[in-house]
């Protein structure tokens, strides 16, 4: 390896004090496709000698083999690994790479150009102070390049540094360097972004990278290592008096100890500090900070550890410890920016988990206001977002928690939203505040509960939620179990997915937006009737496995009993009670569940009805007989 320091061969146990004691500095590179970004981070550690000469051997085959600068060294093999990315000469995940010189440490993170990989920029954008956005000297300001400079302001990057790349490839010319930094600073102005570099530059060549380039003689600012070096980042979080740590883990390892572990996300602790704990809102004193190398007199920004108190709270993991002078908020409901990740489209009214901090909840986004168009800064009316699509949404969760506004503190500002079912993460959001809902509106306690209406008739409530295509005979079997209810002396209601429509639900339509919507809807109005210890029966298509969970989870263990009325379509479309298979197919309706709409069905319902092979009668007797074994309707 060619050594970045003399002191490695002379003097190792200096070099690694000095080189432990080095600052570090995160950035990204992220622009349009086939800007240069990984020929740029392949040139600095290149020039930083970062590299093994094993490294470089293979560089060079490589370079020969599947390289695109016609045998001579192609520094984007250094990060382009994945096979797919060096067959085609991009970038698909997020590459991290790290490098030093004799003033800091960096770690750098090579970010997708394709729009269809904006979610691994988003990635890789998250924990950086710097962004290096490329752009080709030959095509000047793209939509990508506008979509990332979106997402870095969005991220909140203070320092920008624009990389006008392969001006080798136009004459170095100096009117089209001024004619694209003009251009994009136009655009970076209604961002926001203000902290703005430009730097002419040929990754490939090396112009400008780590020493001025005779190629530019017009040019006499700083070269990208120069800046890169003695950029200051701020870090206020380490020196404000603006203590919070989420709590990670409580640490009870015997009986005499109780302490809260977890890394302090802003300001700084000691002990004798008053300190709050949020949701909760109790207060107590720090006695100790306790660390696997003993206690510390202060713990600052980054540091892992663990607090005693000088009193017994009742503290969990994903409560926040903060300062009593300086108090972060506590809300459930809120308004937040979403990016969003996956080909399956949110929808506001589906549920998620939503996980801040080392807390985990369960959220909705209870109104989607706008998509961004990233390229005119636009605000469009939507129903839902799509992949890579940009959104300022109202979130709600189902409990109250402690946060901070992301552009004061990125890690209790700053969630991601994740699928109940697959626990796949679907998007990237942003606080911004509480909606005044959540601090104006609470619970009021009500002295006639659950139990008390369902001892007066004398029965247990739950729902028996009906699910199938339409046609299956789902509202049929439903009536007749209801009339058996009946006459067993219960009290019931029945709510069939037509019958709601006309009323409740008559401002809704049939788009998968809507079809969430007019089940979140219905699954409240259900909870209602069984807190009014009514037995509710629910008969709608209800084609997603999230709302149907979602349904389950808003009443307690052993109230919902999920009845999957399983007809194959050929024969739905047979019986065809209400015409609208045949309307279908002549073109009259849209998004037809099981035909253009898809219907998710049931994995493991309580009660599973084959209607090929039972009739509705003997169906509604399955039905009875099962919730007569199980106890419900002692």
């Amino acid at each position: 390896m060619a050594h970045v320091s003399d002191l490695i061969a002379e003097d190792i146990e200096l070099y690694l004090k000095t080189h432990e004691n080095k600052s570090m500095l995160r950035f990204i590179t992220c622009g349009s496709v086939d800007d240069g970004k990984s020929t740029l981070i392949g040139r600095m550690l290149y020039e930083s000698k970062m590299l093994f000469e094993d490294q470089l051997a293979q560089l060079e085959v490589d370079s020969k083999k599947v390289g695109t600068q016609a045998g001579d060294l192609d520094f984007a093999l250094l990060v382009d690994g994945l096979a797919a990315e060096r067959e085609q000469g991009i970038t698909i995940d997020v590459a991290y790479r790290f490098f030093s010189t004799d003033k800091r440490k960096f770690i750098v993170a090579d970010t997708p150009g394709h729009e269809q990989y904006t979610r691994n920029m988003v990635t890789g954008a998250s924990t950086a102070d710097v962004a290096v956005i490329l752009i080709d000297a030959r095509k000047g300001v793209l939509t990508q390049t506008r979509r990332h400079s979106y997402l870095v302001s969005l991220i909140g990057i203070q320092h920008v540094v624009l990389a006008i790349n392969k001006l080798d490839m136009v004459g170095y010319s100096e009117e089209i360097f001024h004619r694209i930094n003009n251009e994009y600073r136009e655009f970076a102005k209604e961002l926001g972004l203000n902290n703005i570099v430009t730097i002419p530059m040929s990754a490939l060549k090396g112009d400008n990278i780590t020493a001025l380039s005779e190629n530019t003689p017009w040019y006499h600012g700083e070269t990208l290592m120069g800046f890169l070096e003695n950029v200051q980042v701020d870090d206020t979080n380490v020196e404000s008096g603006f203590f919070r740590m989420p709590v990670q883990w409580v640490n009870r390892p015997n009986l005499d100890f109780r302490g809260y572990s977890g890394m302090v996300a802003r300001g700084s602790v000691k002990p004798g500090d008053l300190i709050r704990v949020l949701p909760s809102g109790r207060e107590s004193r720090v006695t100790r900070i306790v660390t696997g190398d003993g206690d510390l007199t202060h713990a600052i920004s980054g540091q892992s550890i663990t607090l005693t108190l000088a009193d017994e709270i009742d503290i969990s993991r994903g409560d926040i410890l903060a300062a009593i002078d300086s108090l972060p908020g506590v809300a459930d409901q809120f308004e937040a920016t979403i990016v969003w990740m996956v080909d399956e489209p949110m929808l506001p009214g589906r549920p998620y988990l939503m996980k801040i901090g080392t807390k985990t909840v369960a959220a909705n986004v209870s109104m989607l206001k706008y998509k961004v168009n990233v390229n005119t800064l636009e605000h469009i009316a939507v129903t839902k977002l799509e992949l890579n699509e940009i959104g300022i949404c109202n979130l709600s969760t189902d409990q109250l928690i402690a946060f901070d506004p992301y552009k004061e503190d990125h890690d209790i500002g700053g969630f991601i939203l994740i699928d109940r079912l697959t626990n796949n993460t679907v998007g990237a959001g942003m606080l911004h505040f509480a909606l005044r809902r959540s601090q104006n509106i609470h619970w009021q306690a009500i002295n006639i509960n659950k139990q008390a209406h369902a001892a007066t008739k004398r029965q247990k409530p739950f729902i028996l939620w009906f699910t199938g295509l339409s046609g299956s005979g789902k509202s049929t079997i439903a009536n007749l179990v209801e009339k058996k209810l009946y006459s067993l002396d219960k009290h019931t209601y029945l709510l069939d997915g037509d019958n709601v429509r006309h009323g409740l639900n008559k401002d809704l339509g049939f788009t998968d937006a809507d079809r969430v919507e007019n089940i979140r809807r219905i699954a409240e109005v259900a909870k209602l009737m069984v807190d009014a210890g009514q037995i509710v029966l629910v008969s709608f298509i209800s084609p997603f496995h999230s709302e149907r969970r979602m349904a389950r989870e808003l009443v307690e263990q052993g109230e919902f009993f999920e009845v999957f009325i399983d007809t194959p379509i050929h024969v739905a479309e047979e019986r065809d009670p209400k015409g609208l298979y045949k309307k279908m197919r002549r073109g009259e309706l849209k998004n037809f569940t099981g035909i253009d709409s898809p219907y998710e069905a049931p994995e493991n319902p309580e009660i599973h009805i084959n209607t090929t092979k039972l009739t509705p009668e003997q169906a509604v007797e399955h039905i009875v007989n099962y919730l007569t074994h199980i106890g419900a309707l002692s």
